[in-house]
């Protein structure tokens, strides 16, 4: 997997590389700034971008900025953003922009090296990662007709799907079979209005619908 990874802070950024390199991932350019990135990206054509929202010279949302044009530019080119505090609004107009290949997390997650690497290859492979405490932030902002049809355990279910759990990861944590877990999720679908024709990723449709639909302040 290659990897373009935008990060000012030198510790940080040095501290991913060897992470990412540990992994097997390879680390194709690391910059510290957004319009490097940019031209990263451009170059190397990456499977997996990973950038700070926060880049210079404003350090407000240059890194975003610089994944949404990837995005618009680059339909296929997958993002994962890192963000040292909550900030839902970025999100929702990273998963407005996204059909799949998408991840938004808190730098904190980083320090489990096991569950960040997951996050980055079910990014880089279409599927999404959205951190725990973003996905409560968002839950916060109110609902829409269709998310209106689900049960409160149907909604939970769709929670952890948001985070990026696999069926057996939400029956764990909802002690729910994986079997009960699969119904649950054929119910979402159902009344997510996703055909059985969209295949595979009516997973990735219907945990954006579910996210996409918090308007921005």
């Amino acid at each position: 997997m290659r990897v373009v990874l935008a990060e000012d802070s030198v510790l940080l950024r040095e501290g991913l590389v060897r992470l990412l390199d540990a992994a097997g991932m390879r680390v194709v350019a690391a910059v510290d700034d957004a319009e490097s990135l940019l031209r990263a990206a451009e170059e190397h054509l990456p499977d997996l971008v990973v950038t700070d929202v926060r880049m210079p010279p404003t350090h407000t949302d240059e890194g975003l900025r610089a994944a949404l044009v990837l995005r618009r530019e680059h339909p296929g080119m997958s993002v994962l953003v890192l963000s040292q505090y909550v900030e839902e609004r970025y999100a929702a107009r990273l998963l407005a922009s996204a059909s799949g290949g998408v991840g938004y997390l808190l730098k904190d997650r980083v320090a489990d090296v096991t569950d960040f690497i997951d996050a980055l290859r079910r990014v880089a492979t279409g599927g999404t990662a959205l951190d725990p405490e973003v996905v409560s932030q968002l839950l916060l902002r109110g609902h829409s007709d269709p998310l209106d049809r689900l049960t409160p355990r149907e909604g939970e279910v769709l929670k952890l799907m948001a985070e990026g759990r696999s069926n057996a990861g939400i029956g764990q944590e909802l002690v729910l079979s994986e079997g009960a877990v699969g119904k649950h999720i054929g119910n979402i679908f159902s009344k997510l209005d996703l055909s059985p024709a969209e295949g595979d990723h009516r997973r990735v449709l219907a945990v954006l619908q579910f996210l996409k639909i918090r308007s921005l302040p």
